[in-house]
């Protein structure tokens, strides 16, 4: 008896699970009014995206959607907390292109 297979599909069931909770999160932060809050969605919403960018059980055109709304995400709090560096020219610097 092999476990990967519920292995895989137990992956799945969770992945889709955040997903949802993301959705749910993106939401509620544009109901929220309270700056502290926002960021603190903001930075919560790009993890889990960087998180189902990772999963192997979505196609590689939804991980790439997943990648580029990361980066939003971040960018979004980067703003929100008024970060001079923002999230992805701090990536750039750390990987050697700037």
């Amino acid at each position: 008896m092999d476990p990967q297979p519920n292995h895989h599909a137990t992956l799945q069931d969770a992945s889709r699970a955040l997903w949802l909770a993301t959705l749910s999160l993106m939401t509620a932060f544009m109901q929220t009014q309270a700056p502290a809050h926002r960021y603190l969605m903001a930075r919560r919403i790009a993890n889990n995206l960087q998180t189902l960018r990772d999963q192997e059980c979505f196609t590689a055109d939804c991980r790439e959607r997943f990648a580029r709304l990361g980066l939003h995400w971040h960018a979004k709090a980067d703003r929100l907390r008024g970060d001079p560096e923002p999230f992805l020219q701090r990536a750039l610097r750390r990987l050697g292109f700037a």
